[in-house]
């Protein structure tokens, strides 16, 4: 496995919001920092403006420290509730007997119009360091909307006073289920509303080579054009990062590993959707698994190559692509079925072994 991606630049990098699912970017950085990868900028959105911050300080340590061990308590308050039943709240496991311990909690964020989320603000000040964002060497942006003005910002953080950044960072993550306060004298909302993932501040001020960390998220995309001589390499995820809310360690620990292993992907040229593929084999190579493999009841090979494979291909979403890819998406399906673990890296060969 050699490395496939150009460490020789120096890349700006943005990172959307997505709540509880910004773990994975923590997990992107890791891999971007094992391989070498440079970066004199960061844009971020939401969780991505918080993840940002980290990276501003190129603390990655600490970000590591802090998703591993965080708490839903550490974010909104809970009351009398445990972080077990908010869990099941989140995924919609809870019994009726949870109910009767719900329920004052429900009427309480009703009468106060929203989630209590001063451990939020208390967690965000002890974990960045104002005085080092307003001093670092990478260029650090966020977005956010004001309610009081009625317009989305983007906002340059390293220009800002040290004792507001904490409030911008705030008012970036601002969640539509918090309860609205105001953050230096304003209302703030999440800046996912009017750019989620934050490219347009890096292309504005002349970054060419950036690196855009996605995650499943439901914010509006910022439209404009980006000019040709702007490259975007993207990473991304195909798998369920778990509900925005659900700021616990065990979803945080596991979003980082996927987004690791998501990154691993890009810097080294590993296929799959699913799963992290080391490729050797040829799309003649593949080509003749899927004939070796067609079932029995299959009919001539002219139907099966005309008429079955274009089928399959359709149906695992692999409708276009070559051979190669077609057989992946069928392996890949059988590892799935054989639950074979995901987040390693397989060679096509070893992984044709297991699913035999």
């Amino acid at each position: 496995m050699r490395l496939q991606f150009d460490v020789s630049k120096t890349y700006a990098i943005a990172l959307e919001g997505g709540g509880a699912k910004g773990a994975y970017e923590i997990g992107v950085w890791k891999a971007l920092d094992e391989a070498g990868v440079k970066y004199n900028a960061v844009s971020g959105t939401s969780v991505g403006a918080l993840n940002g911050a980290l990276m501003a300080m190129r603390d990655l340590p600490r970000a590591i420290e802090c998703w591993r061990n965080i708490h839903p308590s550490q974010v909104i308050s809970l009351g009398s509730l445990d972080a077990g039943t908010f869990k099941n709240l989140l995924e919609g496991k809870l019994d009726a007997d949870d109910w009767p311990e719900l329920l004052p909690q429900a009427v309480d964020i009703i009468l106060n119009r929203g989630l209590d989320v001063s451990p939020l603000r208390a967690w965000v000040r002890s974990v960045v360091d104002e005085h080092k964002l307003k001093t670092s060497d990478v260029d650090f942006y966020i977005s956010t909307v004001s309610l009081t003005d009625r317009k989305g910002l983007e906002v340059h953080v390293n220009e800002l006073p040290e004792n507001e950044i904490c409030d911008m960072l705030l008012a970036s993550a601002y969640h539509p289920s918090f309860r609205l306060e105001k953050l230096g004298g304003k209302f703030y909302a999440d800046g996912g509303f009017v750019d989620a993932i934050p490219l347009h501040a890096l292309v504005k001020h002349g970054y060419r080579d950036i690196i855009a960390v996605r995650l499943p998220s439901l914010g509006v995309e910022k439209r404009f054009k980006i000019p040709d001589n702007v490259n975007i390499t993207t990473i991304r995820t195909y798998a369920d990062l778990g509900h925005v809310l659900n700021f616990t360690a065990e979803q945080a620990r596991r979003d980082m590993d996927i987004g690791y292993m998501d990154a691993r992907r890009v810097l080294y040229g590993l296929c799959g959707r699913q799963y992290y593929i080391d490729r050797s084999l040829t799309e003649h190579d593949a080509l003749e698994w899927l004939i070796a493999h067609r079932g029995e009841s299959a009919g001539s090979l002219r139907d099966y190559l005309e008429t079955e494979l274009p089928y399959t291909a359709q149906q695992l979403e692999a409708a276009g692509t070559d051979y190669y890819d077609l057989m992946l998406a069928l392996v890949e399906q059988r590892a799935e079925r054989q639950n074979l673990p995901k987040l390693k890296v397989y060679s096509d060969k070893d992984l044709l072994k297991l699913v035999e």
